[in-house]
């Protein structure tokens, strides 16, 4: 029979991606039937603890990929963000779709300068922190973990006066408009997490049937940027722990990229433009690196 298996994380904004792939598939297929698998992760479990502080790396993939090394699942759906700079052995990328919009939004706020002085922003991630404390150093931090209704749920209720997320959560389980995001500008506020936008689908090496159905839904200029993206971050020897932001993205004829890293209590900038390659090494060499 015609079936391809996807693993994915239960959450409902994983198992939209999921679904959002399983209907490219069956467009670019006809007559593939396609199974979801969900699995529970490491991350998924424990929403108390602040990632950058879980010590595991690939805290939302390993039991995805895990599912796929062990046959249950032929390929794996992921938010590319949350992925280790390196596959497991026996497993690769096999398709990176089209990226939906990278940028972070703040909810609770019409921007950061109109919170009140001393206003507590909630996010647990250290790269937001860092670029809101640059921007407002007045501005106090609590962690906040769950999905994004539960963070949502956590504004609304006042736990914190703001946080910042990601739009294209937000976009994707329709919430975007009753949120009230603001789209924080990735060159001058705010620069997103490396590949944050994007969904990677992995699957064995060895697995040709498998890569040969993926790589219909694969989206060369996305696979492009986040690869320089994610080259940056793994050259940094980066994860959840790493306060890095890092955007690439293409400007006509040419591809422009920046890169911002928290170091020594002070918000240090890279920038660059030209051709693709060697784009990483030019963001890398800004940053002193």
């Amino acid at each position: 029979m015609n079936i391809i298996r996807l693993a994915t994380r239960r959450s409902r904004l994983a198992l939209w991606q999921a679904n959002w792939v399983a209907a490219r598939l069956r467009r670019a297929h006809p007559g593939l039937i396609v199974r979801l698998v969900p699995v529970d992760t490491g991350g998924d479990v424990d929403l108390k603890t602040p990632l950058y502080a879980l010590g595991t790396i690939g805290v939302f993939a390993k039991e995805v990929h895990a599912a796929i090394l062990s046959g249950r699942a032929d390929a794996g759906v992921h938010s590319c963000k949350d992925l280790p700079t390196t596959w497991p052995v026996g497993l690769e990328l096999a398709a990176t779709p089209v990226r939906a919009d990278p940028r972070d939004v703040l909810v609770g706020a019409e921007s950061l300068a109109a919170l009140a002085p001393g206003a507590v922003l909630g996010t647990s991630s250290l790269r937001r922190q860092v670029q809101a404390n640059a921007i407002r150093p007045d501005l106090r931090f609590v962690a906040l973990r769950g999905n994004v209704q539960t963070r949502l749920a956590k504004i609304a209720g006042g736990d914190a006066a703001a946080t910042i997320m990601a739009m294209a959560g937000l976009h994707r389980l329709g919430l975007l408009r009753s949120a009230r995001a603001t789209p924080l500008c990735p060159w001058t506020v705010c620069t997103p997490a490396p590949a944050q936008g994007a969904v990677a689908i992995d699957c064995r090496s060895d697995d040709r049937r498998t890569r040969r159905l993926l790589t219909a839904l694969d989206h060369q200029p996305t696979r492009t940027a986040i690869t320089i993206e994610r080259e940056v971050l793994a050259s940094l020897a980066g994860g959840c722990s790493l306060p890095l932001g890092c955007f690439v993205a293409r400007d006509g004829a040419r591809w422009r990229g920046i890169a911002r890293l928290g170091r020594d209590g002070r918000l240090v900038t890279s920038t660059a433009a030209g051709p693709a390659a060697g784009m990483a090494v030019r963001l890398l060499a800004g940053l002193n690196i």
